[in-house]
């Protein structure tokens, strides 16, 4: 399953997505990820969220993307939640159509392995497919 917090950078798409990620941690029974651009986030999320700099990684694709989400997966077998701050930066997508075809993969994965995605993204409803729509939680 995805969320998706949709709005045009600068609007408050971390601040909301931090928040959520913070509660949800609260209640959560099995471990949280959140994935980000750098760790400048670092001292905002509660200390049981496990963040990840994806800087350090030096991925060049979404498809390079997609294999370390696989990687985080393997390594975690009690992951409930990913959050996915920065999406189009993290995700290597450059464009409202690549964003979509990770997104579609996203689905796949979090149906398959019965985790939950929550990701941020620059982009407006209307940039993204219908078919993911439903999933918008917030737009900013």
């Amino acid at each position: 399953m995805i969320q998706l917090i949709l709005g045009d950078k600068g609007k408050g798409k971390t601040k909301v997505l931090l928040d959520k990620v913070n509660t949800e941690i609260k209640t959560a029974h099995g471990s949280i990820v959140y994935l980000d651009k750098s760790a400048k986030h670092m001292y905002e999320l509660n200390n049981k969220v496990r963040l990840i700099d994806i800087s350090g990684f030096d991925l060049k694709s979404s498809e390079e993307f997609i294999g370390f989400i696989y990687g985080v997966l393997s390594q975690d077998h009690d992951l409930e939640q990913m959050y996915l701050d920065s999406f189009l930066t993290i995700a290597r997508t450059e464009d409202s159509g690549a964003a979509n075809a990770v997104l579609e993969k996203l689905c796949e994965i979090g149906n398959k392995f019965d985790v939950s995605f929550v990701i941020s993204i620059s982009l407006q409803a209307a940039d993204i497919e219908p078919k993911f729509r439903e999933y918008v939680i917030a737009e900013l």
